[in-house]
């Protein structure tokens, strides 16, 4: 193992047990990103939120709750194609392999993959990636009821993350990233984020991706404005969160939850609307942020793609198509590949 890393003074290695380890940097690296990022998106022309910071603790339990309103179909039809594919799996993991996730939230879905790979494998190795303090509480759950799993996480960005593990060691990864949240970057972005991943793994390693498929607008807009206002809680959050860690006064009721599908660009487009005239300082940030009436705040874009589209992407990188699966309405799907 190359501990160069690890070392890495902006990290802190936090020891549990003989089982569960995981690396955090330190709290000053971590306001000082958030401050300047938040600096920068917001002090421009077109104000913007990036989605990463929506998943703080609280952030987190509401995108949980939004997994279960009814009009969110992503999260039920996914775990419907992973069950399913459980069965498949076998035929392409011919060695033993740990697995790598690339956000790891309330690990729901890892369960199912977890429950592959601890039957067929002595000793499993999970690696968790995920901004969010939740990797800790769902990493200690998993351990309880997988006796033979070892977990390394890492809290931080999925960039981090990847540097971590590409001089980690020799086994075999398979790095999943589902829930669409590729969808959240845009084209160029997201190219360049599939080429870290490629540089990232080694010959032998796979990926599956989960990725949203085109659909009617209706069910499309439903899903990022549900009917009970969770999606509007979770968006409204991220100013919560400014409020708390950069020392800001924004006003919860003075903004509404915005979203729609652009279907030219075959996106949800999710905003924060200024309900009045306004001015907000971010103390910590250094920033006065005037905003007019209707102006809007950009949060976050959910792309969808085309089965056509999607092989195209991952061929452009370089990736090898192993196989894609659907659920029965085709509104999703996960893609396995490997590196050529």
């Amino acid at each position: 193992m190359n501990n160069s890393f690890q070392k890495n003074k902006e990290y802190k290695k936090f020891v549990v047990d003989s089982r569960l380890q995981y690396f955090k940097p330190h709290a000053t690296k971590i306001e000082k990103t958030f401050s300047e990022e938040i600096s920068s998106s917001l002090g421009t022309g077109s104000k913007s939120i990036h989605p990463k910071f929506f998943y703080d603790k609280k952030g987190s339990d509401l995108f949980e709750k939004i997994c279960a309103v009814p009009e969110y179909y992503p999260t039920r039809t996914e775990i419907s194609i992973l069950k399913r594919l459980q069965s498949e799996l076998d035929s392409f993991l011919d060695v033993d392999f740990r697995l790598v996730e690339l956000g790891s939230g309330s690990s729901t879905k890892t369960r199912l993959i977890l429950d592959f790979l601890t039957s067929s494998q002595k000793t499993t190795e999970y690696f968790p990636i995920d901004i969010s303090e939740i990797l800790t509480e769902s990493s200690e759950e998993l351990l309880n009821d997988y006796k033979n799993l070892s977990i390394t996480g890492i809290i931080d960005t999925y960039e981090g993350g990847l540097e971590f593990l590409k001089t980690y060691d020799d086994k075999n990864n398979l790095i999943i990233f589902l829930g669409s949240s590729f969808g959240n970057f845009s084209p160029i972005d997201g190219y360049k984020f599939l080429e870290k991943i490629y540089a990232t793994m080694k010959p032998g390693d796979l990926f599956l991706i989960g990725l949203d498929l085109v659909k009617d607008k209706v069910i499309l807009e439903s899903a990022y404005d549900d009917s009970e206002g969770v999606t509007a809680k979770f968006n409204l959050n991220v100013l919560s969160r400014i409020n708390d860690e950069l020392d800001a006064d924004f006003n919860l009721n003075n903004f509404s939850h915005h979203s729609i599908y652009n279907e030219k660009d075959q996106r949800i487009e999710m905003y924060l609307k200024s309900l009045v005239d306004q001015s907000i300082i971010i103390s910590k940030s250094d920033l006065e942020l005037k905003l007019q009436k209707d102006e809007l705040i950009h949060t976050e874009y959910s792309h969808k793609y085309r089965l056509s589209q999607i092989h195209d992407l991952l061929d452009d990188v370089g990736f090898e198509l192993k196989h894609t699966w659907f659920d029965e309405k085709k509104y999703f799907s996960l893609t396995l590949v490997s590196k050529n």
